[in-house]
């Protein structure tokens, strides 16, 4: 009596079964990747591009502050800097 009823179960129906655990497990893989991509798509939109400018202004900060140049260098260069920046 234990295969009564021949098993129910055919070559079709473990196919079947198999090839929905495959697309389930396939459907949440690509869930998790997109949320990941999203959130970190979003952190990026969040923060704003800086201009060359203020790039340029930072490593000048920067090189001031590790005494790379003196002050009067600094106030030269950044004043150059910024006359020149709205210039096309």
């Amino acid at each position: 009596m234990m295969w009564w009823g021949h098993g129910a179960w055919g070559a079709g129906d473990w196919l079947a079964m198999s090839l929905m655990m495959v697309v389930f497990w396939g459907l949440l893989i690509a869930l998790v990747v997109w949320l990941v991509r999203s959130y970190g798509d979003e952190q990026t939109r969040t923060s704003e591009p800086r201009t060359g400018t203020e790039r340029a202004d930072e490593m000048l900060a920067e090189r001031f502050a590790r005494g790379e140049i003196d002050e009067e260098e600094f106030i030269a260069r950044r004043d150059m800097l910024h006359s020149t920046s709205g210039r096309s």
